[in-house]
């Protein structure tokens, strides 16, 4: 539909699906994941063992031993084994926008690495026998320029890598088409 030379956004259910031309793109979430849970799998493991081991020893150690080094050292593999491990896997997060990638890392000092769309990047996915079992896969991110960003069992891996692909395709239609917009206005 032509409206005196103004071009109006396509909507859909009233909501803009593309912004006109010349305009900026809302940038909108997508997807925000972790890596998947299964890391935490021999946490669990430990998790039950060190309860279970605790419930039978507690008021049944040797002579020598007393309860609360029981306790501490249970206390101490908890920590190591399992909590320590969580926070790690908990740090981690990918956000998928509809303009970049984000990923940020870190417990006490944050990393965060980003990737334009609009930029373009090749997309590598790989996937081993047991990432196959979990639905994962790990996806490497090339641009030509910066380091690959490496993104390590990544859940729905299929669903993902299409999105990112839909993603880079529908970003540079978008360049194309404000680039046209801004030769033909001369």
């Amino acid at each position: 539909m032509h409206n005196g030379g103004v071009t109006q956004p396509v909507t859909l259910g009233g909501r803009p699906t593309m912004p006109p031309p010349g305009a900026p793109a809302e940038e909108l979430l997508i997807a925000k994941f972790r890596g998947h849970a299964r890391r935490l799998f021999w946490s669990a493991v430990v998790l039950i063992a060190v309860f279970g081991a605790t419930a039978y020893l507690y008021d049944n150690l040797p002579g020598p031993f007393e309860n609360w080094m029981l306790l501490s050292a249970a206390g101490a593999a908890v920590l190591l084994l399992v909590v320590v491990p969580y926070i790690v896997w908990y740090s981690r997060t990918t956000t998928v926008t509809t303009r970049r990638i984000i990923v940020k890392q870190g417990i006490g000092s944050r990393s965060r690495r980003e990737m334009s769309h609009a930029r373009g990047y090749t997309i590598g996915v790989r996937r081993g026998i047991l990432q196959r079992m979990w639905g994962v896969g790990t996806i490497t991110l090339t641009n030509g320029v910066d380091a690959p960003l490496r993104l390590a069992n990544v859940p729905n891996v299929i669903l993902v890598h299409e999105t990112l692909a839909d993603q880079i395709e529908v970003s540079q239609i978008l360049a194309h088409r404000d680039a046209q917009a801004g030769t033909d206005s001369f």
